[in-house]
């Protein structure tokens, strides 16, 4: 097991536990970071991808409540999000290296499979877990990529969004547990609310 962490840490944005989940405010910097951890975080089964956002400056209007890093690791790991903490506390300075993903990192799903995530039976949601003041999401590959295309279309597509729109809404909403339709009583339904800000 390794703990992946970019060499800079992201300086504008804010992860933070809302009433329906998580709400994620970010810049165009922080969410290309966002979408590349994603890219990783699914083709790397013995990776814990860690975004620290302790340090970054929030926006002014998404600072509501308990602010969070966020910790992307596949669920071959079996990492239990308790033991963070003590992993985190004995992080050094690291040594850098470059990471390099395939152009198919955040591929396109067919509408199919995007049907099928909804179906009671599907059992390959994302899951997550706060601890130790970070929202932790676990997964497959296959879960990671059901949303990978639009966790890029936030790096790529939403600040020309914005730069013609200034007021426009850009975002992207991921799904975390079994859907509320289908609960399960263990992991609750919950969504982490990625939202392009600036």
């Amino acid at each position: 097991m390794r703990v992946v962490r970019p060499a800079r840490a992201p300086r504008f944005g804010v992860l933070y536990e809302g009433h329906l989940g998580a709400q994620f405010c970010l810049d165009k910097r922080t969410a290309t970071m966002f979408a590349l951890a994603w890219g990783f975080a699914a083709r790397s089964p013995y990776t814990l991808v860690h975004l620290p956002m302790w340090a970054a400056a929030a926006p002014p209007a998404c600072s509501w409540g308990r602010s969070l890093d966020l910790l992307l690791l596949h669920h071959r790991l079996a990492f239990p999000p308790s033991r963070w903490k003590q992993v985190r506390a004995r992080l050094g300075p690291g040594r850098p290296h470059t990471v390099t993903l395939p152009g198919a990192a955040w591929p396109a799903r067919p509408a199919a499979d995007h049907r099928w995530a909804w179906h009671r039976d599907f059992r390959d949601q994302l899951r997550w877990d706060i601890a130790a003041d970070t929202l932790t999401v676990t997964g497959s590959r296959r879960a990671f990529d059901l949303v990978a295309d639009q966790v890029r279309a936030l790096a790529e597509e939403c600040p020309a969004h914005r730069a013609r729109m200034p007021q426009t809404h850009c975002c992207v909403e991921i799904g975390m547990g079994r859907h509320r339709d289908h609960p399960n009583g263990r992991r609750p339904y919950a969504e982490l609310h990625a939202e392009y800000c600036r």
